[in-house]
């Protein structure tokens, strides 16, 4: 990481009016921006993806599923408050950021849509840990609401119920869905195979820490959140085929990256195939300017808000300038930004 890095070196103006609000009206209708291996820039339709990868590529998904993480309710003592999972350690037990005009202390019971009942334990840092009463995730798909991001405007409505929500979101426990696969239908997907276009997955369940801000002017002192990922063999085995074969590694979204290449940092490499192990842990990964990736060759991604981490690993895969050239061309076009906007299309230097 270069030190002299500060979160100013990441920044950009949006018009408000480029952050999309809604999803379009089917999830290949986004728009694509490829940034060539050269520098050059095209302006396409995400449909068009399919041709701009060769028999043999391999993509790789994250399949977390976004769960109903935001509860509203009231402690005992009558006071409102709110609460947002933010990972779920057993089956009736997991950590939360809670708001209320004063923070709940241990052994205060919180009571959720009238009947979901939890005590405070422990309070870690800016986390509080809640034990329920029962299950959680089943209390959850009863009386939660979907964790829309901050910047989208509107309270969750049944269209977001399905349209920020991945087609392939098998694993429950993300409050953050990993936006660049909301692209993908099941037309899209049929496509690729139809091509030969091999498909793998990892899981990390994406955490409400994608949204909180560099509170440092300083990139080095900047802690990352934690974030729990598994990298599964049959994945391990898929990209040593790729690579066997000399296809690409491409990644479908900044959270299939932080997977794959936690893997590969904390578990070893495979000879010398660029091929992480099998592997499930925590990650605080943080990837910025003059990180040396093993794993991927390419990536599909959102557009991100300036000053994120998230914009900072984009950076360390494209270079600082060829990154804000590219989002100067983007805010030119009206491209839209964020987690219901459109893509882009990063190929290797």
């Amino acid at each position: 990481m270069d030190p002299s890095l500060s979160i100013a070196d990441f920044d950009y103006e949006l018009p408000e009016e480029l952050i999309a609000q809604t999803p379009p009206a089917t999830r290949t209708d986004s728009r694509l921006l490829l940034l060539e291996a050269d520098g050059g820039l095209q302006d396409l339709r995400f449909s068009a993806l399919p041709d701009l990868l060769q028999p043999g590529d391999l993509l790789i998904f994250n399949d977390t599923k976004v769960i109903k993480a935001r509860l509203y309710g009231q402690k005992d003592s009558g006071g409102r408050v709110e609460a947002l999972i933010e990972r779920i350690l057993e089956p009736t037990r997991a950590l939360a950021h809670v708001r209320a005009s004063k923070s709940p202390r241990p052994g205060t019971t919180l009571i959720f849509d009238g009947e979901v009942r939890c005590q405070v334990t422990a309070r870690h840092e800016d986390l509080f840990e809640l034990q329920f009463e029962a299950d959680i995730l089943p209390l959850l798909d009863r009386h939660g609401n979907l964790p829309l991001p901050p910047y989208i405007k509107h309270n969750a409505d049944q269209e977001d119920e399905t349209r920020y929500q991945t087609v392939y979101a098998r694993h429950p426990g993300a409050v953050a869905a990993p936006t660049a696969g909301l692209h993908f239908d099941q037309a899209l997907m049929q496509h690729l195979q139809d091509k030969r276009i091999d498909t793998a997955w990892v899981t990390l369940h994406v955490g409400a820490g994608t949204f909180q801000p560099v509170r440092v002017d300083k990139i080095s002192e900047h802690i990352m959140h934690a974030e729990w990922y598994t990298v599964p063999q049959e994945t391990v085995d898929a990209i040593a085929a790729a690579r066997s074969r000399g296809a690409r590694v491409i990644a479908v979204g900044t959270t299939s990256v932080r997977a794959l290449e936690s893997a590969a940092q904390q578990a070893g490499t495979v000879d010398d195939l660029r091929c992480p192990r099998a592997h499930s842990a925590d990650t605080q990964l943080f990837i910025t300017p003059g990180y040396e990736f093993r794993v991927i060759d390419g990536l599909i991604t959102n557009f991100h808000l300036p000053q994120s981490t998230l914009l900072m690993l984009v950076s360390a895969l494209t270079g600082r300038e060829r990154m804000h050239r590219a989002y100067r061309h983007a805010i030119e076009q009206r491209y839209r930004f964020f987690s219901y906007g459109d893509a882009m299309f990063i190929t290797p230097r």
